[in-house]
């Protein structure tokens, strides 16, 4: 019994040696692994950062009313060029009763005043017919009487104005008649025919009759994360692509910088505008989504190689590529790098253009893959 264990065991000791003499057969007989290389190349290398935003005017001017009634008439639309001062629509003025009431009792009172001085006029002119009073007195109750009836009509006037927003000599002053202030493309009025606004005061900022900017003058306005804004300064170039519009690129100027940033889905974000430079071919409509890539620093026309085949010193950190000699056969060369925009890196020095680098990451032969 105690020969028959001994026998197994020692068989399985012989089947596992031959295993492991037979694995390292193997390993010992595959091909070596071989390593493609590749060559530096005259690039231009552009290094970037991107914020999103959009385009809109440099200003636009928002146009209230300074009383409140209903829309009668709309003059514009969206897309209309007006100057200062063209009519953009008409309000009827809807009364207060409460100010109306008093407007009629100013009339009234004033009436009764300029009806009190008519009779104190007659009088005096009387008595300065028959010489009773001296000139002097006839000429202040003529004064008296044309005080009291200016009085008369301005209260006409001031119940006109309640009752209809205007009165007879204003012309183009009427509060009804709602002008542009500013010349310029209108972009919007967002008020119809029959809606009502409310004035512009010092406790309300009144209903937005129509939005006017100058299309000429366009800015992007956007937000950079916290990270990258340590990198960018104003007057860095701008390119500018629109989606909306395939194809084009526009010229920007970094302007603004935002001195404080906003929390947004927990990531602080800074505010960053760019003025567009003129465009006569291409019409660039407000609020149309932007992204700017903000161009940090550019070499033109420098050797280059791909930023995969740098390699980096354990210890020191300092980069290096390792170069052909022979057929397989590879030696350290310490590089200085210059500005990378992620796929490739600027050799300053250390690396000629014609030598072969070494593809580091190992690649199967093609026929044993196969």
């Amino acid at each position: 019994m105690k020969k028959s264990v001994t026998r197994i065991i020692l068989l399985l000791i012989v089947v596992l040696f031959g295993g492991a003499m037979y694995y390292l057969y193997q390993k010992n007989s595959e091909d070596p692994v071989t390593y493609e290389t590749d060559q530096a190349s005259t690039q231009t290398i552009i290094k970037k950062t991107v914020a999103t935003g959009s385009i809109l005017p440099l200003e636009e001017v928002l146009i209230k009313p300074n009383i409140s009634g209903v829309i009668e008439e709309v003059f514009v639309e969206g897309g209309d060029y007006v100057k200062s001062g063209d009519l953009i629509c008409r309000i009827k003025v809807v009364p207060n009763l409460n100010a109306l009431n008093d407007a009629k009792n100013n009339i009234d009172e004033a009436k009764i005043g300029l009806d009190d001085q008519l009779r104190n006029l007659e009088r005096q002119k009387g008595l300065f017919s028959k010489g009773v009073i001296s000139k002097v007195d006839l000429e202040r109750a003529q004064v008296t009487y044309d005080q009291a009836k200016q009085t008369y009509g301005a209260a006409n006037k001031r119940y006109d104005i309640v009752k209809t927003g205007t009165t007879r000599g204003f012309g183009n002053a009427a509060n009804t008649q709602i002008r542009a202030t500013v010349s310029g493309m209108i972009l919007e009025v967002p008020v119809e025919v029959g809606n009502q606004v409310i004035e512009s005061n010092n406790f309300n900022e009144g209903t937005t009759i129509a939005a006017i900017a100058d299309v000429e003058k366009m800015i992007f306005e956007g937000k950079v994360d916290e990270s990258e804004v340590g990198k960018i300064k104003e007057d860095l170039p701008l390119e500018i692509t629109v989606g909306a519009i395939e194809n084009k690129k526009f010229d920007a100027i970094l302007d603004y910088i935002a001195p404080k940033g906003k929390e947004e889905n927990g990531a602080i974000q800074f505010e960053i505008k760019g003025t567009l430079k003129k465009q006569d071919s291409v019409f660039i409509r407000a609020g149309l989504s932007a992204n700017a890539s903000i161009i940090l620093a550019k070499v033109d026309s420098v050797l280059a190689i791909k930023e995969a085949l740098v390699q980096f010193d354990e210890d020191s950190k300092n980069p290096f590529v390792e170069i052909a000699t022979g057929d397989q056969k590879f030696e350290r060369r310490d590089i200085e790098l210059g500005i990378s925009d992620g796929i490739y890196v600027e050799i300053k020095s250390g690396l000629e253009k014609d030598e072969k680098i070494k593809v580091w990451n190992a690649l199967e032969d093609p026929e044993e893959k196969s």
